[in-house]
C-alpha cells in the first residue's frame, strides 16, 4: 500500500526497467496508482517510453535501441521541466531543473540528476572499473562546483553503501532513504535481485539530496524488472 503523500511534497520515483523487459503497461499503471510527479529511468526501452509518456507527458525520454542496449535513460514529469545532459564516459547523466514557477511546492529551483553508473561486472572488468572511475572523475567536480545547491542525485549507482562510488556521492549529499530509515530505527530496504522475481539482495538504487528531506520512502516492485523502484516524497528542508 502506498503511504499518503504529505502536503507540499513532490513524489519522485527512480526505476531501472531492465533494458525494456519491465512490463510497459503495468508500469504505466503503477505510475498512475502511485501518483508520481517526476520519475527517473535507467535501461529505458522504446515500449516503456511510449507507455510512460501517456502518464507523465513532460521531460525527455531517450530509450535504448534494443533489449541489449543498457543506455536508455529518461526523466518524465506531470509538469514542465527542462532536461539536459552531463557528458560522462560510456553513459551521460540526465539533469532536470524543476523551476518554482511550475513546482511552487519547492520554493526554489531544484536540480535533479539521473545516474546509471557503469556496472562493475561488465566484461572485461578492468575496463568496467576504469569507466566507473572516469564517470566519477567528471561527476564529482560538477557537484563540488555548487555544493550548496538544492539538488537530488538518484538512479542505479551499481554500488552498495560499501562501495567507493556510493561513498564518494554520499559524502556530498545525504542518503535520503538511509536518513528516513534511521528515524524509524529501521534499515533501508534492498532494491536489486538476480532476476525479476527474486528476493532483493542488494541496495544499489539510491536517492541522495541536498536542501530536501524525505517525508516518505518506499521500495516498490516493478513487474518484469530485476530492480525495485525507489519512491520518495520530497519536502523542502526547513
Amino acid at each position: 500500500m502506498t503511504t499518503a503523500r504529505p502536503g507540499g511534497a513532490i513524489r519522485l520515483l527512480t526505476a531501472n526497467l531492465f533494458h525494456d523487459r519491465a512490463d510497459p503497461e503495468a508500469f504505466a499503471a503503477q505510475l498512475r496508482e502511485l501518483a508520481v510527479d517526476v520519475a527517473c529511468f535507467q535501461e529505458l526501452g522504446a515500449r516503456q517510453a511510449a507507455a510512460i509518456a501517456r502518464v507523465l507527458p513532460h521531460g525527455k525520454l531517450e530509450p535504448g535501441a534494443t533489449r541489449r542496449d543498457f543506455n536508455g535513460m529518461g526523466i518524465a514529469a506531470r509538469r514542465p521541466l527542462a532536461v539536459s545532459r552531463l557528458a560522462l564516459p560510456r553513459r551521460d547523466a540526465r539533469i532536470a531543473t524543476l523551476s518554482p514557477n511550475d513546482w511552487p511546492e519547492l520554493g526554489a529551483a531544484l536540480e535533479l540528476v539521473n545516474l546509471h553508473i557503469q556496472a562493475p561486472h561488465t566484461f572485461p572488468q578492468w575496463r568496467a572499473f576504469a569507466t566507473r572511475r572516469a564517470q566519477l572523475a567528471v561527476l564529482l567536480p560538477y557537484l563540488d562546483a555548487t555544493p550548496e545547491a538544492p539538488r537530488v542525485v538518484c538512479g542505479d549507482f551499481n554500488a552498495t553503501p560499501l562501495w567507493p562510488a556510493y561513498r564518494a556521492l554520499a559524502a556530498r549529499l545525504p542518503d535520503l532513504a538511509l536518513e528516513h530509515a534511521a528515524l524509524r530505527r529501521e534499515r533501508p530496504r534492498r532494491t536489486w535481485g538476480p532476476w525479476p522475481g527474486a528476493p532483493r539482495a542488494l541496495r544499489i538504487d539510491h536517492v541522495l539530496g541536498n536542501g530536501v528531506l524525505a517525508a516518505n520512502v518506499q521500495v516498490v516492485r516493478v513487474r518484469g524488472s530485476d530492480h525495485s523502484a525507489l519512491l520518495v516524497d520530497l519536502v523542502r528542508e526547513a
